[in-house]
């Protein structure tokens, strides 16, 4: 019975599941068959990554175009709306056909000759930021480029002035592009590059517009087999744009700040600080550009709001430069950038950080140091360094309501030793420029400024969140941390100032208290 029992079972079991025993044999068969057809498929066929990122920057369209849905009437709705996405999108450029591909082969003399097969792509040749006018037959492009390509290789570059409406008077014009490495080799995947262009002759002089073209080539660099040219439009001029008079005229501002690029998790408390005293300083002829890398959170938006409104601030968003490994969140071609942008706008710009407070001592100003060094391009300003731990004791009951200029007093007071220095330029005069000093400038640089005019470092404390004072001092002189200090109340004397300023300015907006 129980044998009877068992061939009764087997064929129904096998009746229950025949769909699926078909399905899996047919997909079975059809795996087969496809990897059988790709050993004949020549090798010239292969997908390469390109094809790879076409095919899912397709797949990205389609789901954004056409979201799923369980009814089938979506279903079919979503599919016409990807066909329609996938029709009316323009076709990708297609790469440049690849050599044929050699072989690992016994040559007639015995040798075996082997073969590199190169894949994919290290850096770019050129990664164009921005384009200015510095004249009017003169331009600067600002970008970054494959370092080991600059380290190793000899790029060049060519410009190319393309004008808009053509005639005998206005003919496309070339030039060789001069580059300038500004970051002192601490570029890291890539490198900040500014190409100068200088035509022989001035070009859209009759404001017709035209198009500035950069040639970037490898020349064998990365390759030696190949010398690649990339054709980039680095900057358009539309028809009646062009204002000559710029180059001439006064500028708009006194004094001008080019930041750095800011990232991390700032403390609103200590930027709220930091602007408003330096629009007190500088007055009001004077600007300030922020460039946010990813530090600008909506709490340190919130205190710089109000200076943007009164057209104190204007703030830059390049997170994007995130994908592109250089120094310092590219901060040598961020501040370039600045330079040109704003070079016939500003008397003077500053390149200093948030960190930082520019001072000049009682019974001058701003306006009268920098009168007494008006004959210099550039000079590079003093480093008071102040610890963001050391605190008076007397403070302690009211520490929190505590400006971080009042409550930092303790002034490193060793002698003899290199401090960073920061810096101001005449940027009319300038080609580049860097974080701590200019190397590319026209005319006199001075670093005999002692005593004139100097800033207040206060390291470390604009990115602590936590109440930043570690310890609670009542003397004039201590040593922490092998380190010898001394009281230095001078920017804990004028932020009483400060306060009544900012109170004047913009109110109680941001009174309140901030994490």
């Amino acid at each position: 019975m129980a044998k009877e029992r068992e061939k009764k079972l087997l064929p129904g079991v096998l009746g229950n599941y025949a769909a699926e025993l078909k399905l899996l044999l047919t997909t079975l068969l059809l795996l087969c068959s496809v990897a059988t057809l790709l050993q004949f498929i020549p090798s010239r066929l292969t997908i390469s990554a390109s094809d790879l990122r076409v095919c899912i920057s397709r797949v990205s369209q389609v789901t954004g175009a056409s979201p799923s849905s369980s009814s089938s009437s979506s279903s079919s709705n979503s599919s016409s709306v990807s066909v329609k996405s996938i029709r009316l999108s323009s076709p990708p450029s297609l790469p440049p056909p690849s050599p044929p591909e050699e072989k690992e082969r016994v040559l007639e003399n015995g040798i075996i000759k082997r073969v590199f097969k190169p894949y994919g792509s290290a850096a770019y040749n050129f990664i164009s930021m921005s384009a200015y006018r510095g004249g009017l037959n003169n331009f600067a492009i600002v970008g970054l480029s494959s370092k080991p390509l600059h380290v190793y290789g000899k790029p060049t570059y060519e410009c190319e002035w393309l004008p808009l409406v053509r005639n005998d008077s206005a003919k496309p014009i070339t030039t060789v592009g001069y580059k300038i490495l500004p970051d002192w080799g601490y570029g890291r995947v890539y490198t900040a590059v500014i190409v100068n262009c200088s035509f022989s002759q001035p070009v859209n002089v009759d404001n017709s517009g035209g198009k500035l073209i950069l040639y970037a080539s490898t020349s064998g660099g990365g390759d030696t087999n190949f010398n690649i040219t990339d054709r980039m439009e680095v900057l358009t001029e539309a028809p009646g744009s062009m204002d000559a008079s710029i180059f001439t005229s006064e500028p708009k501002y006194d004094y001008f700040y080019c930041g750095s690029s800011l990232y991390g998790g700032l403390n609103p408390r200590r930027v709220k600080e930091w602007i408003a005293y330096h629009v007190k300083f500088f007055g009001p002829r004077s600007h300030f550009v922020i460039h946010d890398a990813g530090g600008i959170h909506e709490q340190v938006l919130e205190v710089l709001k109000p200076w943007i409104e009164l057209g104190y601030v204007t703030l830059q968003d390049i997170r994007d430069q995130e994908r592109f490994d250089g120094y310092y969140h590219n901060q040598f071609m961020v501040v370039n950038d600045c330079l040109f942008r704003y070079k016939f706008m500003a008397k003077w710009m500053f390149f200093f950080d948030v960190d930082e407070y520019i001072y000049v001592p009682p019974k001058s100003t701003i306006k009268s140091v920098l009168g007494s060094l008006s004959q210099y391009s550039q000079f590079t300003i003093e480093q008071m360094a102040m610890n963001g731990k050391l605190c008076l004791s007397a403070d302690s009951s009211r520490m929190y309501r505590k400006w971080g200029i009042e409550k930092f007093v303790y002034r490193d007071a060793r002698k003899g030793i290199r401090r960073d220095r920061k810096y101001a330029v005449q940027p009319r005069r300038l080609f580049a420029t860097g974080v701590h000093m200019s190397e590319n400038v026209e005319g006199k640089t001075t670093h005999n400024t002692e005593g004139k005019i100097m800033y207040y470092h206060y390291h470390g404390t604009i990115a602590e969140k936590r109440e930043s004072c570690r310890v609670l001092l009542n003397s004039t002189q201590v040593t922490f941390e092998k380190i010898p200090y001394v009281m230095d109340t001078t920017m804990r004397d004028i932020a009483g100032f400060i306060r009544k300023f900012e109170t004047k300015m913009i109110g109680s907006r941001i009174q309140k208290p901030l994490q």
